[in-house]
């Protein structure tokens, strides 16, 4: 029953992201008519502000027509999130010293982890902005935000190998008490790191901050992301060493974690 109910929300999350995407298509028909150069001044302008609220307002209608309670408010999140994506793919695409915070668009689908993450991603979009405005040679390093760009790519590659890898024993939240179809998994990304979703999830969240060239928030996003997957290693590998017991041990001796100066849970 749990399994269809996931598939269900997958299916509605892709559909509402693919309504959201769909914000795309105001600025490419007027695109037509003219050039890529002009699509962020039209972005940040009254008409295009006036065009993607209509937009929202519309798909949000149709939303409220097709699902109820809980499917709504992930059909209304993935829509959320298409739409911010649409618009970053637009921005990126576009001839502007903003295109790299554009191409942020490509980021999470945790809207709503945490306050401490609210205010990080708050804390590198205001640095970006001050940035920008005092200091704009500072963000046109083409060569770094790049970088930056490989960073996030290859962090979420590797989150994503780690979930598909992982299978139904994944889950964003440590375990306490072990279900019937949970297996020690060992395999694939598992053979290179203990926790590569982890590893994925630390360099994607660094590399945003190169990709915008944040310096105080890479310094910033760096210690805080390496003291919380200390924390969170240590906690989830003492619920692993209790479902799995010696087949855990010996796996841990041969497997590293895979993130800088973090060994896990001490094992006498």
């Amino acid at each position: 029953m749990a399994g269809s109910k996931l598939v269900l929300e997958g299916r509605v999350s892709v559909k509402g992201f693919i309504l959201g995407l769909s914000v795309v298509v105001i600025p490419l028909i007027r695109t037509l008519f003219g050039h890529l150069d002009w699509i962020f001044d039209y972005l940040t302008e009254t008409p295009g502000k006036i065009a993607i609220c209509i937009h929202i307002a519309v798909i949000n209608g149709l939303l409220l027509i097709l699902y109820r309670g809980p499917l709504y408010k992930v059909a209304v999140r993935a829509c959320f999130l298409g739409i911010t994506f649409g618009c970053g793919v637009i921005i990126s695409f576009s001839e502007t010293t903003w295109t790299h915070f554009g191409c942020l668009s490509l980021d999470s689908f945790l809207l709503n982890h945490s306050m401490e993450y609210t205010l990080a991603a708050v804390s590198s979009w205001v640095e970006f902005t001050v940035e920008k405005l005092t200091v704009p040679e500072l963000k046109q390093l083409s060569w770094l935000s790049f970088a930056g760009l490989l960073m996030v790519l290859c962090g979420e590659g590797l989150r994503k190998a780690a979930m598909l890898t992982a299978g139904s024993n994944f889950n964003h939240i440590v375990q306490n008490e072990k279900a019937q179809s949970h297996v020690l998994v060992t395999g694939g990304v598992y053979s290179y790191f203990r926790h590569p979703s982890y590893v994925g999830w630390f360099y994607w969240s660094i590399g945003t901050q190169v990709m915008l060239c944040n310096p105080v928030c890479i310094l910033g996003y760096t210690i805080a992301s390496w003291r919380f997957f200390r924390e969170r290693i240590e906690e989830e590998e003492l619920s692993l060493i209790h479902f799995f017991a010696e087949d855990y041990v010996e796996y841990k001796k041969k497997v590293p974690t895979g993130l800088p100066f973090i060994s896990g849970i001490r094992v006498n």
